[in-house]
């Protein structure tokens, strides 16, 4: 599986975003610009020496990158309305989250609104924290797949 950074702005997060791909196998791509530098202190930091484990590529386009790309893909969003749960992943998808400031732009969901889905929150919560959505999603698809990627 993929995981999919659209513009992440907290070091610390891409940095736990890293040891679950390490964990579970995942690769990374983040979309540019970042807001840090990959080689910031706390970015390594977060990741210890998982980083060096994981296979991770940097893109500036991401609208090219999923035109191009025949795995099936999935956009996370507190606006969406599918639940997550729901999905039948497969072991090549590619799972795709916003920044943790402005989200994914409206132009993804415009043209495949149907890939959307959230995680349940209560209303008038904040959203759940970047690193720990990419958990829950990487564990919710590993779980479809009776977690065999891992064992």
């Amino acid at each position: 599986m993929k995981i999919i950074l659209y513009r992440p702005q907290i070091p610390q997060n891409t940095g736990n975003i890293v040891r679950t791909c390490h964990a579970t196998g995942c690769d990374l791509v983040l979309v540019r610009p970042l807001g840090f530098k990959t080689d910031d202190k706390s970015l390594k930091r977060a990741g210890l020496d998982y980083w060096e484990g994981v296979s991770v590529t940097f893109i500036d386009n991401l609208m090219e990158y999923l035109e191009g790309e025949s795995a099936p893909f999935y956009f996370f969003s507190s606006k969406a309305s599918q639940v997550y749960s729901g999905i039948p992943y497969s072991e090549n998808c590619t799972l795709i989250f916003g920044s943790e400031v402005s989200g994914l732009p409206p132009q993804f969901f415009e043209k495949w609104p149907e890939k959307f889905l959230t995680i349940p929150m209560r209303k008038n919560s904040r959203c759940l924290n970047l690193s720990n959505t990419v958990a829950i999603a990487v564990y919710e698809a590993l779980k479809g797949q009776n977690f065999s990627p891992l064992l």
